[in-house]
């Protein structure tokens, strides 16, 4: 059904939707939940998204943990929904307790092994590519970077 809605007008509507969860999720004060995948291809590269809402910069695909859903579901189903690309292998690197608009939140990172090109819909997500480690966006966002960190760590 929300596909119907005219990308321009989607991508608008997500902004709003982005600073009325700010506000709630400081409101509120309940710990979230969401996960973060490093989804790497075959030559080693590293995938990342642009979001048509909230602060620029490129990010790790991720997003909230839906009502009942498993970490691992959420971290597929987001990685399928941001690039359109499912993971052949996708394993927990850890958890991250932070804070999130002002409320606690707990990031799973999961590393996980895709093949193919990515694709953006053009509507959350207008840009989806892979960077070899070495070379990635001085506008990679301090969160990516800090769960980046986490996996670096774990894997070398």
């Amino acid at each position: 059904m929300l596909r119907l809605i005219p990308a321009p007008l989607y991508r608008m509507l997500l902004k709003i939707a982005h600073r009325l969860r700010h506000h709630v999720r400081k409101w509120r004060g309940v710990t979230g939940e969401g996960v973060s995948v490093i989804a790497r291809n075959g030559q080693g590269e590293i995938l990342l998204v642009r979001h048509s809402y909230g602060p620029a910069g490129w990010y790790l695909p991720g997003g909230g943990i839906g009502w009942n859903e498993a970490p691992d579901a959420a971290a597929q189903r987001e990685l399928r929904e941001e690039t359109g690309l499912a993971s052949q292998e996708l394993t927990l690197v850890g958890a991250i307790e932070e804070e999130l608009s002002g409320a606690p939140h707990r990031a799973h990172v999961f590393n996980a092994l895709v093949q193919g090109e990515p694709r953006a819909d053009g509507r959350e997500v207008v840009e989806a590519r892979f960077f070899a480690p070495d070379a990635l966006p001085q506008d990679l966002t301090s969160r990516s970077r800090t769960r980046l960190a986490i996996w670096r760590g774990r894997t070398d």
